[in-house]
Formats: structure tokens, C-alpha cells, sequence
């Protein structure tokens, strides 16, 4: 990685009473060495990627306190370092981006999730959800529901999210059950200050080793028939055990209001957004205070029945917050209440987008039509007023550039050594018409816009070659699969090589090997050009001498592999040209060869 993160680093040794001052995701950072984490795993992605980057970078003052630090090949390999807690009185935390990674983690989740856990295990995730989202648009909230994982979802400040990985792991060790924490865009990238703490330098580590291996329990294996019991003793033991402790320990928060007989149930993230439609519609003053109660959930999974009832009671209506389908959150309620006997009507998705971000002018609207509703005498005025001033001003600027401002979507930085292989793969078509091309997950994929337009399906990271394996066999031309070496470390070396090898399928495979994984942060991977021969390269492509992903190919057996160098255009284009029209009937793999130039 060429950033250098040591004014972050500063900032993760200060001590008791000083000031941290940062955005959000280092506060977690922090927050971890305070809770005397004993080792921290997992895989770069936004909006997550700085809490990994700046411990890699970290390592001497980790290697100081005992940390164990790994930057994983994939999110699978980062959920599996939990199983250290499962026999060890160890605290441990791991991070990714989600829905996507925790997908790729969730079969590692399931057999973590059942036996459960000794030592606190947190799973950082940042839910990439809404405006500025890179991925699918599901919710982590249904992970943590399918395998009994506890869900955080806190409110997005510096000193609620410090409290809330450092009660956390409490939470964890309360119930024997690891918890996840999701953080959103926004609440990653906030920027606040909090007091800081001593970090804690763990009591099992690196530095101070474990001297006897844990005993034998086949109870605490993911195996049948402990699996029978593992069912009941997350419902009947660890679920009652969570919520007695979320309860005891205040992690969800009550905000009293004037207006006592309706409320609003938020979810943690969305409070600062909740406040300020508020604000928007005259029923919040500018230092926070709200005239409607609140309910902030800081955990979102599993809900305190107690908490609920207690809220909703005497109170005529409440509108749920919760952003995202589906409703999950507000169907849990909906039953809670059922069971209770509270008649209090119940609102969310009704008045509330059922998908997409929730923004403050979201929000305005919904929260406008509950309170037009159970409050008839509050004068909506103030918020009717500030949604016809907001058309306006969108009317207005419209008019004024003459239309809508064209869409500009993301595309290759400037030097971009993938463009020109794009460019070469128009040139292929030229010749031999439309390919059927298998896209992935990557900077490579700026080529799905204009002026490119490549791509017929993107099926995760590292899934190219395999989403194409049904497709070139009742195709007429080969299609090809385009991959970064990110993704071919990550997934695509089984899911797609091996797979075609052991078939013995015929397609074509588009390695950009541009040295790191260059979309989440230029991170490293197993080809990273070395040190010394960035040094030896001087301004030209380290990568060129680095030939571990030729050799890996070539030691599991496949034949045909050719390297070409991307700003070489007629070359590319000669070399793909072969590739679809070659006699040779197997995998195929061209690997287009140039240093990412960030």
C-alpha cells in the first residue's frame, strides 16, 4: 500500500483522558486495542478498509501489545479466524465489506455461529447500502437472524460507537454468541472526537502464548449430534442471556418527548438523519432535542420484548425507521406487540420507501404523514413549507443548466493500464463480432459503462470464469471471462480455474494482473511486485518480472497461458484475437500485465 497512515497510528496509542479526534471506522480501531483484542482478521473493502490498513501498518506497535494482525485472502478465511474464541478465553474481531463479504463468510458464520463462543468475537461490517453503495442492495440483517448472531447498529457517533465495540465483546462473552456491528457509509466516514482510554494489552497473545492446547469437547465441534443441542441452547440459554444484558447494560436508548402518546423506533444508524428531518419539520430544536420519544435500537438483533412493550405502551401510534427490505424489525415488533395485547398502531414500510437509502428529505416525508395522522393538532405547515421549497430549488436549478444534469458514472483513473485492454477487446469484435464477455468484480468494471459497454453478467468476486462455464458451452464463439488478480486470489483460482480444469471446459480467461487489489486501496496480494523490484523498475511496470500467477496457473496444468503488456494495444488485440479463434480446445488465460499506476 503507498499511503502512509502514521498520524492514525498516533492516534491509536493515546492514553487515558487524551482526545481522539477522527472519522468514525479508527475510532472502532481504537476501540478494539482498548477492548484488549488478542488478534483482528479480515479483507479490505468500503467503507471498512482503513480499520485493517492502519493495524497492517500498524505492525510494530501491534507486535508491542501482543496483536495479532492478518490481512486475509478472502472474507471466508477472516470469519474462520474467529474459531480461536470458540475454546479460548480470547477476545478476537475481524472485518469486511457487506452484504458481499459476509456472503462469501456466511458458510464459516453458520459453523462459528452454532457451537458459539468463549472469548468475545466481534464482526465489524461496513453495510454498503444507499447513495454511494457499490454493491447488491440486500441487508446484513439477515445473517445475523439466520444463524443467531447479534446485530449492532450504532448510533452514528464517536463516543456511542467506541461504547458499543467495547460493550460488544461484552455483549459476546454475556451470551457466548459473536456479535456483528454494522457501520454505514456515513457513519464510517463521520468525523467527531471522544476521550480515550489505555489500550489494553491482551492476557493471551503473541507475546504472552497460550502453553497448553485447549481440551477435548465435542460439544463445541459444528458436528451432529452437538448441532441438536447448539439449536436449542441459542434460543433457551444464549438469546435470553443477550437480551438480559442488552437491557442491564443500557445499550439501547430512550430519548423522552413532549409529544408522549406517539414514538418513533430508529435503528441506531439513522438517528442523525431521524434528528434532522425532525429538525426540517419544527419538531426537533438545533441542539438535538426532539418533541417525539425515541427508541433508539443500538442493537437491532435479537430486540428486548420488555423494551418494546414498555415503549409502545400508552402510546396511541409509533413509527418504525428502519431502512432496507425487508422489513425485519418492524415485523418483529409488529409481533411483539400482538403477543403483549398493545393495540398501539404500528407503522414503517406503510408510510416509509420499502427499499433505498433513507435521506433526511426521505425521512421528512413519512414522518410528516405519521405525525399529519396521530397528531392532528401539530401544524405541519413547517415541513409542507420545506419539501415545496426543495422542489422548487430542484425546478429551478433544472431550468437553469437547461435539463437534467447528465449522468456521470465512475470510470478508469487517468493511466489506467486495464483501459487499453478494453480498447484492444473492441477492436477484437471488430473482426469477429459480438463475444458474450463474463465481467467481475474490480476497477475492471468501469468497462460495463461507455464508451465500453462490456459485459453480460457479474456474479461476485472472482466469478467470472465460473458464471461463463454454462454459457460457452452452447455458444459459437468462446466467451471471455475478465478477472483482476484481486479477484483471482480471492476466489476465482478455485471457483473458476479449477473448476474449468476439472471439467475440461474451453473458454477464455482475462487476468489484469496490475498488482494489488487496487479498488478497495492498492492492498496487497500474493503477486505483489516486491519491494526491490518496484525499486529496480523506476517508473516502469514492477509487475512485469513478479510471475507467481503464471506459475500458479501453470502448476495446476493449464497449458495455455500467454502474457502480454497492456499499453502494447495491437499486441492485446492480436493476443485475445488468438485466444477466441485458437484450435486449441481447454482453459485459455491471457494475462494482461500492467502496474496499477495509483
Amino acid at each position: 500500500m503507498e499511503r502512509s497512515f502514521h498520524s492514525e497510528i498516533e492516534a491509536l496509542k493515546l492514553g487515558h483522558g487524551e482526545t481522539f479526534q477522527g472519522e468514525g471506522i479508527l475510532a472502532v480501531t481504537k476501540a478494539l486495542l482498548q477492548s484488549g483484542v488478542t488478534y483482528v482478521g479480515g479483507y479490505q473493502g468500503s467503507p471498512i478498509s482503513h480499520l485493517l490498513d492502519v493495524m497492517v501498518q500498524a505492525k510494530p506497535y501491534m507486535d508491542e501489545l501482543g496483536v495479532h494482525v492478518e490481512a486475509c485472502t478472502n472474507e471466508s478465511s477472516a470469519a474462520a479466524m474467529l474459531a480461536a474464541s470458540i475454546m479460548y478465553p480470547v477476545r478476537g474481531a475481524v472485518t469486511w465489506k457487506s452484504v458481499v463479504g459476509t456472503n462469501v463468510a456466511s458458510d464459516a458464520l453458520s459453523n462459528l455461529a452454532s457451537p458459539g463462543v468463549m472469548g468475545g468475537a466481534l464482526i465489524v461490517v461496513g453495510e454498503d447500502y444507499g447513495e454511494g453503495a457499490s454493491v447488491i442492495q440486500e441487508r446484513t440483517h439477515a445473517f445475523a437472524m439466520k444463524s443467531a448472531l447479534w446485530l449492532m447498529d450504532p448510533r452514528p457517533d464517536l463516543p456511542t460507537i467506541v461504547r458499543m465495540v467495547e460493550k460488544g465483546f461484552e455483549l459476546s462473552e454475556a451470551s457466548n454468541t459473536p456479535v456483528m456491528m454494522e457501520l454505514r457509509i456515513r457513519a464510517c466516514h463521520v468525523q467527531g472526537s471522544f476521550i480515550a482510554s489505555d489500550n489494553i494489552a491482551p492476557a493471551i497473545s503473541s507475546r504472552l502464548l497460550q502453553q497448553e492446547a485447549a481440551g477435548f469437547s465435542y460439544d463445541r465441534l459444528s458436528h451432529p449430534p452437538s448441532t441438536f443441542k447448539h439449536e436449542k441452547h441459542k434460543y433457551e440459554v444464549r438469546m435470553p442471556a443477550a437480551r438480559q444484558f442488552i437491557e442491564d447494560a443500557g445499550l439501547n436508548e430512550l430519548f423522552d418527548g413532549q409529544h408522549a402518546d406517539v414514538g418513533l423506533i430508529v435503528q441506531g444508524g439513522l438517528y442523525n438523519t431521524t434528528l434532522r428531518a425532525l429538525q426540517q419539520a419544527g419538531l426537533a430544536s438545533g441542539t438535538g432535542e426532539s418533541d417525539i420519544p425515541m427508541l433508539v435500537l443500538n442493537v437491532v438483533y435479537p430486540l428486548v420484548p420488555s423494551q418494546i412493550a414498555t415503549f409502545c405502551a400508552g402510546k396511541r401510534a409509533v413509527l418504525v425507521v428502519e431502512e432496507g427490505q425487508p422489513e425485519f424489525i418492524e415485523q418483529d415488533i409488529a409481533t411483539q406487540l400482538r403477543r403483549a395485547d398493545l393495540q398501539t398502531r404500528l407503522h414503517g414500510k406503510d408510510l416509509l420507501p420499502m427499499g433505498g437509502e433513507y435521506t433526511a428529505e426521505v425521512l421528512l416525508k413519512g414522518i410528516t404523514a405519521f405525525v399529519e395522522q396521530h397528531l392532528p393538532t401539530f401544524d405541519a405547515s413547517v415541513a409542507r413549507a420545506f419539501n415545496t421549497e426543495l422542489a422548487e430549488v430542484k425546478e429551478r436549478a433544472q431550468s437553469a443548466l437547461g435539463g437534467g444534469v447528465p449522468a456521470r458514472p465512475p470510470n478508469f483513473c487517468t493511466g489506467c493500464p486495464e483501459r487499453p485492454v478494453f480498447a484492444a477487446l473492441k477492436l477484437v469484435e471488430r473482426e469477429v463480432g459480438k463475444l458474450h464477455i463474463s465481467t467481475d468484480i474490480g476497477c475492471h468494471s468501469f468497462a460495463t459503462f461507455e464508451p465500453f459497454s462490456f459485459g453480460n453478467s457479474i456474479l461476485g468476486y472472482g466469478m467470472s470464469m465460473a458464471s461463463s462455464a454454462a454459457v460457452k458451452n452452447f455458444s459459437a464463439k468462446r466467451p471471455i471471462a475478465i478477472m483482476g488478480d484481486g479477484g483471482f486470489w480471492h476466489n476465482g483460482l478455485l471457483s473458476g480455474v479449477s473448476s474449468t480444469l476439472l471439467n475440461q471446459g474451453d473458454g477464455v480467461l482475462v487476468i489484469m494482473k496490475n498488482g494489488y487489489t487496487s479498488a478497495t486501496g492498492t492492498q496487497e496480494t500474493m503477486s505483489t511486485p516486491a519491494s526491490e523490484a518496484k525499486r529496480v523498475a523506476e517508473g516502469s511496470s514492477a509487475t512485469a518480472g513478479e510471475m507467481t500467477i503464471e506459475n500458479t496457473l501453470q502448476g495446476m496444468g493449464v497449458k495455455w497461458v500467454k502474457t502480454v503488456h497492456n499499453y502494447r494495444v495491437s499486441q492485446v488485440r492480436d493476443l485475445l484475437k488468438e485466444a477466441v479463434n485458437s484450435p486449441f480446445m481447454g482453459l485459455k488465460v491471457v494475462i494482461a500485465e500492467g502496474e496499477c499506476q495509483l
